[in-house]
């Protein structure tokens, strides 16, 4: 469910009291762990933090209008997420991470770069300090570049449908006999 929120002050204000407090502390986690070069914003109606286009230009392959993603924050019908793009990529630090989570005894119910919780408590804050803290902007952009299919910043490459198989010709008597048969 997209806010159609325009800015961040917007969009905590239209959470319920329980979800504010929650999404208030992570973003504080998240804003206080932050590098250098990365800003905050609305993004995908949710809270986001990117690489803006003046650091990167080429922006997000998937719509380079938007800006290069790093991490998400919202307010969903079923839950809370926290998307952490800036791990998705990169397995190293994925392994990483979900072996600090494990190590707080806390379960983590996670997707490839999504970690969904209902309440505050769900979450060891200091692991997702961590993960937010160890990466860098420039070491983004290139873990970023290097998951591109052509290892580079380019447009992506347009896809270009495979060519239809040949269908065998069928036999000519078979099709006379469909077209014939019927009652006169």
């Amino acid at each position: 469910m997209q806010s159609k929120a325009a800015t961040v002050k917007e969009y905590l204000a239209s959470l319920p009291d329980d979800r504010h407090a929650a999404i208030e502390a992570v973003r504080k986690v998240v804003n206080s762990n932050l590098n250098k070069g990365f800003e905050e914003g609305m993004s995908y109606g949710m809270i986001g933090w990117h690489v803006p286009h003046s650091v990167y230009p080429d922006g997000y392959h998937c719509n380079p209008e938007q800006p290069l993603p790093f991490a998400g924050l919202a307010s969903q019908k079923q839950a809370m997420s926290l998307y952490l793009m800036c791990i998705y990529g990169d397995a190293k630090q994925r392994d990483a991470f979900v072996a600090d989570w494990k190590k707080s005894g806390k379960k983590l119910d996670m997707g490839k770069s999504c970690i969904r919780f209902k309440k505050l408590d769900d979450l060891p804050l200091e692991v997702i300090g961590r993960a937010i803290k160890q990466i860098s902007l420039k070491g983004y952009i290139a873990a970023y570049e290097a998951t591109r299919p052509d290892g580079a910043k380019a447009a992506p490459k347009k896809r270009v449908a495979a060519p239809k198989k040949k269908e065998a010709p069928k036999k000519k008597a078979a099709a006379k006999k469909t077209r014939g048969s019927g009652s006169r």
